[in-house]
């Protein structure tokens, strides 16, 4: 496996664990992240589809899909741009950030990863839509 692969899989192995920590006892991260406990069905809905993400993660990196480890860049970081905007703009408090803290180092292993890597040296780091 190379060591992007690995950046995907270990991020994977995260997603994963966070959709069953949703779906298992979801009022314990939101209490984390400074948000108002809910025994409403919704959480447990963004723990499915954490553990589905994980899921493609996985299976992805042990596919060696180097398209789909570029493509996760640009979707990754942007997640992290739209919780500091949730907090800026009031709709949630700095605790959220705590739930991407993490983020910023697993996207850096897998940038420097396809950079290092002898098969990405001539290819974008985003995948093209096109």
């Amino acid at each position: 496996m190379s060591n992007a692969a690995k950046s995907i899989f270990v991020h994977g192995i995260y997603l994963v664990a966070l959709g069953v920590v949703l779906l298992i006892i979801p009022n314990v991260p939101l209490t984390i992240a400074g948000l108002s406990e809910t025994h409403e069905v919704w959480i447990r809905v963004v723990g499915m589809m954490s553990l589905v993400l994980g899921y493609y993660f996985i299976q992805s990196a042990r596919k060696e899909l180097t398209d789909f480890f570029r493509s996760t860049i640009l979707t990754r970081s942007s997640a992290i741009v739209f919780f500091a905007l949730f907090v800026l703009l009031g709709f949630a408090p700095i605790n959220l950030l705590l739930l991407v803290a993490v983020d910023p180092i697993f996207i850096l292993w897998t940038v420097f990863a396809l950079r290092s890597s002898p098969t990405s040296s001539n290819t974008k780091l985003v995948c093209d839509p096109a």
